[in-house]
């Protein structure tokens, strides 16, 4: 195997997982409520009514946990923190139990030889924000400052690397828009809305970071989306540039820019006037960024029509992303498609790793997220053979080396996830992990895509198969 095919010196190796997604523990310690909690024990929002306990109880098995990072050769762990085990109430009175636990985590990793890399929110609003607006109340933006305050003077001695948010997208729009995430709403200025203040809130915990005097590196996990036109059509292209805009450009320009697209703003100019944008919102969210996070899955196709296309592959008429036109839908490319569903191009990778790094002037990027679920079991020799995983994993790293050598400053790559876990909306029904759960016993076994990324971690090559 030719250097060609090597990663270079210093390439970051780790794995990604979320607090909600694997701690369990919801009621322990003093931990508050979040809005998933909530979510969750409404009927009908989580297939199989799971909800996020016991999860992986990683708030208990956390030692074991590392010591599986350590057997993968990870250099890097990618976590997420629970405000409402820190603030219970969102804000006022801090549960020192909840820092301690991250204390404990956190010494743990660096003990074990790992970075730790800290996402302040991966979606668990503590439950008394949301009763008073949630992230469409621009004082959340406020408190979530306060929260990043605490937890970086608190762990900002250990942890270098910060990640504001994690995919402001699905908080804003899923959340409050499509209504599939928590809180569950479907209003359009509402999802605006609390794009905005998400956005607000990202810079206002940048500058709290910083004011602490730690050395700090900080960025955001941003799931940008390649948006594709299905066809070469003029309404193709527009229905392209329009669903570019609401879920990339309406995130990125203001972070990256400090502006707001003004495409988009025309197009949803009848949707709202974005009176949430208050003087001096704009410079607040453009705080410079260390980092870039990047989270990719599948790219998207869109049509200006659904007419003449193969009904089969259509999806989203009538409602396919907020401003859309009535007739402007998705389409499916006839694509292997993963157990959620999404098409695998890893080509997409690649894309959207140029775009950024053209359009942040060039800062570090980190593949924050990428992976794939399948239907993984445990076999009769005790292993969990998931081919079609290794096959994912390694065309997509294939991408992520090819824009490497294109000169992308792409620095590291965190897979998801370390474990199978609870995938939000769709429970424990799809399972992520280079490590297998067994929810009822909380045995792990690590896959063979676990193995095979444990090599590539190792000697940054791809193995042989």
């Amino acid at each position: 195997m030719t250097d060609q095919e090597r990663f270079p010196e210093g390439f970051l190796w780790g794995a990604a997982t979320a607090s909600f997604q694997i701690e369990g523990a919801t009621t322990a310690d003093g931990r508050g409520p979040s809005i998933w909690d909530t979510f969750a024990d409404l009927p009908g929002t989580v297939l199989g009514g799971d909800t996020g306990e016991p999860a992986d109880d990683h708030y208990n098995r956390y030692p074991e946990d590392i010591g599986l990072m350590r057997e993968l050769n990870l250099g890097a762990y990618r976590f997420s923190i629970a405000w409402p085990r820190v603030l219970p109430q969102g804000s006022g009175a801090v549960n020192q139990a909840g820092i301690d636990f991250y204390d404990r985590l956190v010494d743990a990793l660096l003990e074990a030889g790992l970075q730790p890399w800290a996402t302040l929110y991966h979606w668990d609003l503590p439950q008394t924000l949301q009763e008073s607006g949630g992230w469409t109340d621009r004082d959340t933006a406020e408190h979530f400052r306060d929260y990043s305050a605490v937890v970086a003077e608190a762990l900002g001695d250990r942890v270098e690397n910060w990640m504001t948010l994690n995919e402001p997208w699905c908080a804003s729009f899923l959340g409050h828009y499509h209504g599939v995430h928590a809180p569950g709403h479907r209003d359009s200025v509402e999802a605006l809305t609390a794009a905005h203040h998400l956005l607000l809130g990202h810079g206002l915990a940048t500058q709290a970071i910083r004011a602490t005097g730690h050395p700090s590196r900080v960025g955001m996990a941003h799931n940008q989306a390649v948006i594709r036109p299905h066809g070469a059509s003029a309404a193709d292209a527009r229905a392209a540039r329009r669903a570019d805009g609401v879920r990339n450009r309406i995130f990125t320009d203001p972070v990256l820019k400090g502006v707001y697209p003004a495409d988009v703003k025309a197009d949803l100019a009848e949707v709202t006037d974005f009176s949430f944008i208050k003087d001096g919102d704009l410079e607040t969210i453009h705080q410079p960024l260390d980092f870039l996070g990047v989270n990719y899955y599948t790219p998207e196709w869109v049509a200006g029509s659904a007419k003449g296309l193969d009904p089969a592959t259509v999806s989203g008429e009538g409602s396919a992303w907020l401003g859309a036109d009535p007739e402007e839908v998705h389409v499916s490319q006839g694509l292997p498609v993963t157990h959620m569903g999404w098409e695998i191009d890893p080509t997409g990778l690649f894309d959207v790793l140029q775009r950024l790094a053209g359009e942040s002037g060039g800062i570090d990027l980190y593949v924050t997220e990428n992976g794939c679920a399948f239907e993984d079991s445990v076999a009769d020799d005790g292993g969990v053979h998931d081919p079609d995983r290794i096959d994912y994993y390694e065309s997509h790293l294939r991408a992520a080396l090819e824009a490497v050598r294109a000169g992308i400053p792409l620095r590291g790559y965190f897979a998801w996830s370390l474990l199978d876990n609870f995938e939000w909306a769709w429970g424990y029904s799809r399972r992520f992990g280079l490590i297998h759960v067994d929810y009822e016993t909380q045995k792990r076994v690590v896959k063979d895509s676990g193995k095979w990324y444990a090599q590539l971690a190792q000697t940054s090559r791809f193995p042989n198969r």
